[in-house]
């Protein structure tokens, strides 16, 4: 056989090899796990893990959990009531997308979690709120509730002082009472129903571009 006719026929097999291990591995990939006796999908849903079950104090004081957000959508920020711009802002812009969506502003409960627990006690939280949608409602607890809760959320924040120092809000110092920013997620999550992730606000998105997102998921 013509050397050249060897050539051809050994590529024309790695080619096939190729092809089939290919295959292989695509249906492979695209096959189910079965774990214990269940099928499971390996593949991603593509939905972010955001939101879980969480205990905080609302702005009345009362207990409060997940579950009390259930059978509505659930448009969450976290901030605090110190915050010299994000905060006012952002609240400013979803306060006002909430007016635009009219009736369908019911279908949604609009919440605000402080991210500095020792400043916004509940008291704090009802004062402060008072300057937007009435809708709104505030969630505050302990130190170690809050971080459970940004823990599950995907939420950072962090307390500084002016100089830049990492602060300790934990601690009773005149300092740390008073001298304090904090650093923190500006992002803003609706919650589906079921307490399921659905969508995001970005800072600084406007009021009538909020609206017509949220209109959208409701």
């Amino acid at each position: 056989m013509p050397i050249r006719s060897v050539y051809f026929y050994f590529g024309l097999a790695v080619m096939v090899i190729a092809v089939g291990l290919g295959l292989r591995a695509l249906v492979f990939n695209q096959a189910p796990v079965v774990v214990t006796g269940k099928a499971v999908d390996r593949g991603s849903t593509g939905v972010p893990d955001i939101g879980g079950k969480f205990s905080l104090i609302d702005h009345n004081g009362r207990p409060v959990s997940e579950g009390d957000f259930l059978g509505r959508h659930m448009l969450v920020f976290f901030g605090y009531t110190n915050c010299p711009d994000v905060c006012p802002m952002t609240l400013s812009n979803l306060s006002e997308a909430l007016d635009k969506l009219g009736g369908d502003a019911g279908k949604i409960r609009p919440v605000f979690v402080s991210v500095d627990p020792l400043r916004d006690t509940p008291g704090v939280l009802k004062a402060y709120l008072e300057s937007f949608h009435p809708a709104f409602i505030g969630l505050t607890g302990s130190a170690k509730q809050v971080a459970a809760v940004k823990r599950v959320f995907r939420i950072y924040s962090e307390a500084r002082h002016e100089d830049g120092q990492h602060a300790e809000p934990a601690g009773d110092s005149a300092k740390n009472l008073r001298d304090y920013t904090v650093d923190h997620s500006s992002i803003t999550y609706l919650m589906g129903p079921d307490g399921k992730f659905k969508t995001f606000v970005s800072h600084g998105t406007g009021a009538d571009a909020i609206a017509a997102k949220l209109k959208k998921h409701l």
